[in-house]
């Protein structure tokens, strides 16, 4: 570009700081800003597999790849499918050199992003509540103390629920129809013996009709819980959240008849339930030019978790730096971008609601309970069928 852009980023998850870190890296300076007070605010979230064809190359784009792999669990690709009575129906593992979706945690990840980053690129404790579009092609950046500043740039990386998503749509996420609920353990091999030898060293999952269970090994003996299943946004109507035994024993209620091992992930976990209803937006998701502002991420298309959602945001903001350091004008760089990005986004949506609907139908039936279709990745040459004792 001829002048140097002034260019703001909302958001300091993991599609606006590798942006932020492409840019950098070729003399592009961006200002990010985040509602967080500080990177250890809240838990970052659980492990990714990260992609080789999405979230790999970003990385590769940022030049992080090597680090990335000192951090990542290759390991972790291993995938167990069970029925609800602990039946093993599938097992899937990574030859040793597999390094097609290694997996690290969010927290991990982010962290390797940050450090990436000049000192005081990230404003912490700084939330965005709205951004306007101004002549001559220009956003103004609305602060969360009533103060503005201008851009010429302003990328909207922010979210589910996006501040900077007005000003593009009049689009909102809406209810899914299906819920997520949280629950961890900790030390699990030597606390949890019965939950280690469910999850492994990767990911299962036990499914029946519309309900099923997962667990994900994260990093230094932590095991995510994720209890999901369909049914309407208030199933806890009459439950306080905040009181861990009565939801445990609505969701026990839930999970009657599934193996006593399986409902130990109910019974058993340390700590309280985190409440995660699914939210999505509209596919397509789509939105006429403005000048000086776009979008990344959950903030552009937020779509049911399906393994892509953070390889896509991390894609994103890759591509969109690339665009912006190859192009002479904003607008020109936002043209390659978005006509990229938007359909790549709304063909990803299509495939995860289709996921989403084949791995929660709407009946309680037992039948089809993980298509070959909707396996997370293609079976590997080592790939058996097995069963519990």
């Amino acid at each position: 570009m001829s002048t140097t852009p002034r260019i703001a980023i909302a958001g300091a998850g993991l599609g606006g700081l590798v942006c932020a870190r492409v840019l950098q890296q070729h003399g592009l300076p961006a200002t990010v800003f985040e509602r967080e007070t500080d990177p250890d605010a809240r838990s970052q979230g659980g492990t990714l597999d990260i992609h080789e064809d999405t979230g790999l190359a970003a990385l590769r784009t940022a030049g992080l790849f090597d680090e990335f792999l000192a951090l990542s669990r290759p390991e972790s690709q291993e995938w167990r499918l069970y029925d609800r009575h602990a039946t093993l129906i599938r097992h899937d593992q990574a030859d040793e050199d597999d390094l097609s979706r290694p997996e690290i945690d969010r927290g991990q990840l982010r962290a390797l992003l940050l450090g990436s980053l000049a000192p005081g690129t990230v404003c912490w404790g700084h939330s965005v509540r709205a951004v306007t579009p101004l002549p001559h092609g220009t956003a103004r950046l609305h602060h969360h103390n009533h103060t503005t500043e201008d851009f010429d740039l302003v990328i909207g990386a922010d979210g589910a629920w996006s501040r900077v998503r007005p000003a593009l749509s009049d689009a909102q996420p809406s209810y899914a129809g299906v819920t997520l609920v949280e629950a961890h353990f900790d030390d699990v091999d030597h606390r949890h013996p019965g939950i280690a030898r469910l999850v492994g060293r990767g990911t299962m999952s036990a499914k029946a009709g519309r309900r099923s269970l997962v667990l994900q090994r994260n990093s230094n003996g932590h095991v995510r819980a994720y209890i999901n299943f369909r049914g309407p946004q208030d199933w806890h109507a009459g439950v306080d959240l905040a009181d861990t035994e009565a939801v445990r024993a609505r969701l026990l209620a839930q999970y009657q008849g599934w193996d006593k091992s399986l409902l130990d992930i109910l019974r058993d976990n340390e700590g309280g339930f985190i409440n995660r209803p699914m939210f999505v937006l509209p596919v397509p998701h789509t939105w006429r030019r403005v000048p000086g502002i776009t979008l990344l991420g959950d903030a552009a298309h937020l779509m049911p978790p399906a393994g892509v959602g953070a390889n896509l945001a991390l894609l994103d903001g890759a591509e969109l730096a690339q665009s912006l350091i190859g192009h002479s004008t904003i607008a020109e760089a936002l043209d390659a971008y978005e006509s990229v990005m938007l359909p790549r986004a709304a063909e990803n949506a299509k495939t995860a609601q289709q996921m989403l609907a084949g791995l929660m139908p709407d009946t309680d039936s037992d039948d089809a309970a993980f298509p070959d279709s909707l396996w997370p990745a293609a079976p590997l040459p080592d790939s058996r069928p097995a069963h519990t004792s």
